[in-house]
């Protein structure tokens, strides 16, 4: 069964129990302080989940694009991917336990016709915050699942919460058997050995965390997600997602254009490629910080491993071409902007190559220190100056180093490389922090801020500025916008005070649900109009702002405080980034 097919059944199932089929987000979240990209189906309906009412109501299903960042070093074994795709349904205060586990259960045994025998469970086994869940063991046992194929877990596995502290609850996973012989007698689905893989997850968010401890939520939610591009490779009794048609044209092209064999180093061109052309198609561009550093890494990663494949970087426009073709039923928009992708990849390959360029003559430059020096070692600590500063791959310097009869202190390099990795992982659990809860007072006036700063730049700097992204905490607010210049001082205090006008005038901020239709004919404005469903909400700050929004917002602008620009500045080519803050006076 193809990944189409697949993801096509599974909107249809849950169309049929009453779920409206909503449009997947992009990758470019809009008002998440959160995360840098789309990580999850979750994560654009959380004003939702907390409590909101949603325009489609309160069954919904999609299929959700997401981008994670944490292992792309782990990129090029047989199941770390970038870029993923997640099946998901949601209860928001409607049915809970058991009709979850039972479509679920439905689901996978008459649609995806899994054998109920390859099916395994996992749920939660209580502690002093939650009792054991025996309701959904329960459930499972009325759906068809024997009980010695259900099995209990503590919160390291079998509880789910974003963040520190927000909506949680206890979750259950489904297993899925490979068929592989069992580690030993007591293997099960905790055991990572390969035998079993979890293919979903429905969490069950009944309570919610805060500093105190768990109480119990007004609304109780399901959340659930299945991994399509795993399920793809597990329905077709493939190896790895690799195998299956959704890399299979590119990986035949890679083997043909290699003049060195290295199936790690396909996979990771093939990975890097789709996840790159996702995100740019998003709206995402290259750039020395946040989701910007992470697309340059990825295009950047991609053409070391061509390189190390010995495959002309002047191939890399097929390889887009076929990239787009393969996709283009399942990702239209691949196709829709398969100029702008290849535009965006090729400049930035030109800057690495000259990269590349400069970390050799660098490299030229501390080999002749080394010299002097009467050794042929180059320190670790050079390599990996080399290779954080200009971007120089240890592997390029480990060649250089041996045509010229030098050796590398690799052991010292995988140390500060370690040491770098831990500091970017703990900056991206830093970053992720905020999760669910994050909806305070202080991010809901920030949020509505930047709907007056949109409409103060179209005054100021013209009428097609529009909005490309957006980041709030609780201290600040970060807006990036298309604009071909450097604001001027006259430019920034114009836009200053506009906004701070508006806030003074008390303007009443109102929200209204309307079909897509509708709101654009009234003027409303959004980013990616067509990852809205048909029903949509419009937020309007009286004449000033119209846009269609998932909220939440102030009831009035006078709420706001006084706003502040901090910084202007380049975010990447012809996107231009503000820093503003909300000063409570």
């Amino acid at each position: 069964m193809k990944a189409l097919e697949i993801r096509n059944k599974y909107l249809n199932f849950f169309k049929k129990h009453g779920h409206n089929v909503i449009p997947s987000a992009p990758l470019i979240p809009e008002n998440d302080p959160s995360v840098l990209f789309t990580t999850a189906g979750m994560q654009p309906l959380v004003p939702y989940l907390l409590g909101e009412k949603h325009p489609e109501g309160t069954r919904l299903t999609d299929y959700q694009k997401c981008v994670r960042t944490n292992d792309i070093e782990e990129v090029g074994d047989n199941r770390h991917l970038t870029y993923f795709e997640m099946l998901g349904n949601w209860s928001l205060g409607d049915y809970f336990k058991e009709e979850s586990i039972q479509m679920s259960y439905d689901f996978l045994t008459k649609e995806l016709q899994i054998p109920a025998e390859k099916l395994s469970v996992t749920c939660f086994a209580g502690d002093k915050d939650c009792p054991k869940d025996e309701v959904s063991a329960s459930c499972w046992k009325k759906a068809g699942i024997p009980e010695e194929r259900i099995y209990f877990y503590g919160k390291d596995d079998n509880w789910w919460i974003a963040g520190e502290e927000g909506p949680c609850g206890p979750d259950t996973e489904m297993f899925y058997d490979t068929g592989k012989p069992a580690c030993s007698p007591d293997c099960q689905p905790s055991c990572d050995c390969g035998k079993y893989v979890e293919i979903w997850n429905n969490v069950f968010m009944e309570y919610f965390k805060d500093k105190n401890g768990y109480t119990k939520l007004k609304q109780k939610n399901v959340d659930t997600g299945l991994g399509l591009e795993r399920m793809t490779m597990l329905l077709q009794g493939k190896e790895t997602p690799y195998d299956t048609e959704l890399f299979e044209p590119i990986m035949k092209k890679l083997e043909e254009l290699q003049k060195i064999d290295s199936i790690q180093s396909r996979r990771i061109v093939a990975e890097h490629l789709r996840s790159s052309m996702m995100i740019i198609a998003d709206g995402g561009r290259p750039s020395n910080i946040d989701r910007g550093y992470v697309l340059r890494r990825l295009i950047r990663r991609m053409i070391r491993h061509l390189n190390k494949l010995q495959v002309s970087l002047d191939e890399i426009s097929t390889l887009i071409a076929i990239n787009v073709e393969n996709l283009k039923a399942m990702y239209p928009e691949l196709e829709k902007n398969q100029a702008i992708i290849k535009d965006v990849i090729l400049e930035e390959k030109n800057k690495f190559v000259k990269t590349l360029a400069h970390g050799e003559r660098e490299f030229n430059k501390e080999m002749q220190k080394a010299k002097q020096a009467g050794t042929n070692v180059i320190n670790g600590q050079v390599v990996f100056r080399l290779y954080d500063t200009y971007g120089f791959p240890p592997e390029v310097t480990k060649e250089l180093a041996e045509e010229n009869g030098f050796q590398i202190d690799l052991e010292e390099f995988e140390k500060l490389f370690k040491q770098h990795q831990e500091k970017s992982r703990a900056g991206s659990e830093h970053k992720f922090k905020g999760g669910l809860a994050d909806q305070t007072e202080e991010t809901i006036a920030y949020h509505t801020a930047t709907h007056l700063l949109n409409a103060a730049l179209k005054q100021i700097i013209g009428k097609d500025a529009h909005q490309r992204g957006s980041n709030i905490t609780a201290e600040r607010m970060r807006f990036d916008f298309n604009c071909d210049h450097k604001l001027t001082e006259e430019e920034k205090k114009a836009v200053e005070d506009l906004v701070n006008k508006w806030i003074q005038e008390g303007i009443p901020v109102t929200k209204q649900e309307m079909s897509k239709e509708e709101a654009i004919k009234s003027g409303a404005e959004c980013m990616f109009i067509e990852k809205y469903p048909d029903i949509v909400t419009v937020y309007s700050i009286g004449n000033v702002s119209k846009e269609l929004c998932g909220g939440p917002h102030v009831n009035n602008t006078k709420e706001l405080g006084r706003f502040k620009i901090k910084k202007e500045e380049s975010s990447s080519s012809g996107i231009r980034r503000i820093k503003a803050v909300l000063i409570k006076e």
